[in-house]
């Protein structure tokens, strides 16, 4: 895709765990338990307006979901504070240290005084219906590895509850999570690649990793992803799980915004500008139906209604993001809406069981060719769903909808919930102004000092190129690495990440399982000179259970010969082939055996 002339653009949020000691707000401890919790409570949570009496649309589409909510804690991990039964304690201060330390590698702006926001977040992940933000810093900018980063916030808040599961209209959540230190940091927006915004995330991301005080792990880092198009509409992308998947969700927000303002272009050469709700109970049509997605309905006692949709022939089943339809919109929204499961439309049919002749009898009792058809037992919830289709078909000649989104795993998106407006946030009346101290600033300043370039100037100036450099930084090997270069001194630094970092993953394609123990005993094999670095891959790639890499090379024939026996084989060799051809012919005919170095100085003393 020409992603310029499409006018792409794109913002980053990158949310980052903290590792502290205690919690943002109180004093319990930041782990996350699987044993069994100690107490269940149950919550429902209920709108309120804002200071200026409004009420945001997201809290709206969330309380109208009537979801009850339960809650699991541990009476020694938990307390009154996450049960919102107690006022929440003053932030932690080392929290709030990394945050000014990671504004200041950003060169933002900070805030003398920092101020506690209450964001209203009523989907139950928040006991108390709202999240604690600050907002630290803002108007940043950096270039870094020849990137110029934007940064328009960062904001130091806590992380949700974890939830575990539903039961029924219950949604279960556990409290462990809730509290974590959060640090978010929401870039400005890019007109990059979807590649290069891969990039930039990475950057963040493991700048702040880099200081030790980021916590590591599936789960410790999330990133949302906003996305546009010349023509469409701010759509922000919740929860991308990996890294590598931000380049795809890009691409497959962009082609729908584009298929979307194809459909709005189509609609209005067709005059299509608004659809009334009119439903027709089609339910006789399907008296004799093999459908088994309909009979099980039917048998249930429940009936099939069809929304009308004139105009949209055709266009119900556009295609929009690979294996997604125009209708797929429509049936995320029901799904997001009430308790339906989905629904069917007339450009799929006849299809699921459903017969022509059927098809035709529910077209003459609707009286036009393009429709929705929704099935269930609780008649409230087909007319909510039909409330709500009529609303998304409406939308559709306006083009792309502002709307917040889930990733799936293949990279497409689903709808989630409205987009959030300014009522969502008003202040925090338990806590008074944070004042950033000199003190603060002090530690933030030391924290501040490790940054990802110097990082990659470090390694460079232990002999690593910058291209193995950034590959060792952007694996997750960087801690084993540092830990094998003090405890194996006698291993070129240079082979200690060609083993961490190429020899492992080709062995791994190759189906060879790579412990730790197995590398950590190939270099210490190393270290001791016992084999050579030409023998490192065949040595793992055949190392059996429980068997050290020496025994290994032993059973191989592959022991590292001494100097002694090296010197008399090279006069041998350049005695037959002559001395320049001399290293290459000991290498080739005892390759694993010998260590170039040993071929070379004993050439050297052999000529003198």
């Amino acid at each position: 895709m020409d992603y310029r002339s499409l006018g792409l653009k794109t913002g980053l949020e990158i949310h980052i765990q903290l590792n502290t000691r205690r919690k943002l707000f109180c004093h319990c401890p930041p782990v996350l338990r699987d044993d069994e919790p100690h107490f269940r409570l149950e919550r429902r949570l209920h709108i309120s307006v804002s200071e200026l009496g409004a009420v945001d649309p997201a809290v709206v589409w969330e309380v109208r979901k009537r979801r009850k909510y339960i809650y699991e804690g541990y009476r020694d991990t938990t307390c009154l504070v996450e049960l919102d039964e107690e006022p929440p304690h003053t932030p932690d201060e080392e929290a709030l240290t990394t945050a000014v330390a990671v504004a200041k590698m950003f060169n933002a702006k900070l805030f003398d005084e920092i101020y506690v926001m209450r964001k209203t977040v009523v989907d139950g992940s928040n006991v108390s219906g709202f999240q604690r933000t600050m907002l630290v810093a803002y108007g940043g900018r950096a270039k870094i590895l020849g990137y110029d980063i934007g940064v328009e916030t960062i904001a130091l808040e806590e992380d949700a509850a974890r939830k575990m599961g539903e039961e029924g209209k219950a949604v279960v959540y556990r409290l462990d999570r809730l509290g974590i230190p959060l640090i978010e940091i929401a870039t400005e927006p890019m007109t990059y690649t979807p590649q290069q915004v891969e990039e930039v995330a990475w950057i963040i991301g493991y700048s702040v990793k880099i200081t030790g005080r980021a916590k590591r792990g599936v789960g410790t880092v999330r990133q949302d992803v906003n996305v546009s198009i010349a023509g469409g509409a701010k759509t922000e992308i919740k929860g991308v799980p990996d890294l590598s998947l931000i380049p795809k969700v890009i691409e497959y927000e962009a082609t729908r915004q584009l298929s979307l303002l194809k459909i709005a272009e189509e609609l209005k050469r067709r005059g299509v500008e608004k659809v009334e709700l009119s439903l027709a109970d089609v339910t006789q049509a399907f008296a004799n139906t093999k459908s088994k997605l309909v009979r099980r309905v039917l048998d249930a006692g429940g009936k099939v209604v069809a929304v009308k949709a004139p105009g949209f022939h055709k266009l119900l089943g556009a295609e929009v993001q690979p294996g997604r339809r125009f209708g797929t919109e429509l049936a995320d929204y029901v799904r997001a809406w009430t308790e339906l499961g989905g629904l069917l439309h007339s450009d799929e049919l006849p299809g699921y069981g459903i017969a022509a002749d059927e098809v035709r009898d529910v077209e003459a009792r609707v009286g036009v060719n393009s429709y929705v058809l929704l099935m269930g037992v609780d008649e409230g919830e087909l007319e909510e769903a039909a409330r709500v289709v009529v609303e998304r078909l409406n939308a559709a000649p306006r083009g792309v909808p502002e709307e917040t989104r889930a990733a799936n795993p293949d990279g497409t998106t689903r709808f989630l919930r409205p987009r959030p407006g300014a009522a969502r946030m008003y202040p925090e009346t338990d806590l008074p102004p944070v004042r950033i101290t000199f003190e603060i600033l002090k530690k933030a300043e030391e924290v501040a000092k490790v940054t990802l370039e110097g990082k990659l100037k470090e390694l460079t100036s232990r002999g690593l190129s910058r291209d193995l450099a950034l590959q060792l930084v952007k694996s997750p090997h960087l801690e084993k690495f540092e830990d094998y270069l003090q405890r194996f001194k006698e291993v070129p630094p240079q082979q200690i990440a060609a083993v961490l970092l190429n020899i492992s993953k080709a062995l791994g394609r190759e189906g060879v399982e790579i412990t730790d123990e197995k590398v950590e005993s190939v270099l210490d094999a190393l270290n001791r000179k016992v084999i050579t670095k030409e023998a490192v891959e065949e040595v793992l790639r055949n190392m059996k259970p429980g068997e050290s890499a020496e025994e290994t090379a032993k059973r191989l024939g592959l022991l590292r010969m001494s100097y002694d026996e090296v010197k008399k084989i090279v006069a041998e060799v350049a005695a037959q082939v002559g001395k320049e051809k001399a290293v290459g012919e000991v290498m080739r005919r005892y390759r694993g055996k010998v260590d170039v170095e040993d071929v070379r100085r004993a050439l050297a003393e052999i000529y003198l």
